[in-house]
């Protein structure tokens, strides 16, 4: 029974041995630094719903045709951002029941203010009965992910262009960005 327990153990270190250096025999370990990730996320910027009311002035009780809104998107500042970024697909979607186009118009801004890159496009008519989705795509690869990168604010800016039809529906709008890392 010794004699079986013994060789056993010498059977099992020279498995050990043999696995082991069979492993390790096509490791080039100096190539550790050459392994990348590359990691997407997918996030949400903005979405809102807007219907004829916010068209009116709340000072002059008056039509416009033009409404903005601005957001600080602060991930943006983050140092993953700011280091390894490597291109974003902006996602923009419109929802429209109005009969009217709508000029969309989305900006990018520094910190100061200073426009970085738009993202223009129109947004077709619709009805309640047939509301129209309207969707485009920007992406931003390596030549013009610095303009992302310098951006902090997103103004979003809507301009209804008027014709004879009411004034009357809702517009529905999301915006997403897919950023590609690099690390």
């Amino acid at each position: 029974m010794c004699e079986r327990l013994t060789f056993f153990k010498r059977f099992l270190v020279i498995l050990l041995v043999v696995i082991c250096a069979g492993c390790v025999k096509d490791v080039d370990l100096n190539q550790a630094k050459d392994i990348t990730l590359s990691p997407d996320l997918q996030t949400n910027l903005v979405l809102y719903e807007v219907g004829e009311t916010d068209f009116v002035d709340p000072d002059t009780k008056r039509m416009r045709t033009v409404i903005r809104d601005t957001v600080r998107l602060e991930f943006l500042d983050d140092d993953y951002i700011q280091n390894d970024l490597e291109s974003v697909e902006f996602y923009f979607r419109n929802i429209n029941t109005f009969p009217q186009v709508f000029l969309n118009k989305v900006h990018f801004l520094s910190a100061s203010g200073r426009k970085q890159f738009s993202v223009n496009y129109l947004v077709s008519p619709g009805s309640e009965d047939d509301p129209v989705t309207t969707e485009r795509i920007e992406v931003m690869g390596k030549e013009r992910v610095t303009q992302v990168k310098n951006s902090i604010f997103m103004v979003i800016e809507l301009e209804v262009q008027p014709n004879e039809e009411d004034f009357k529906g809702d517009l529905e709008f999301a915006s997403k960005g897919l950023f590609k890392f690099e690390f």
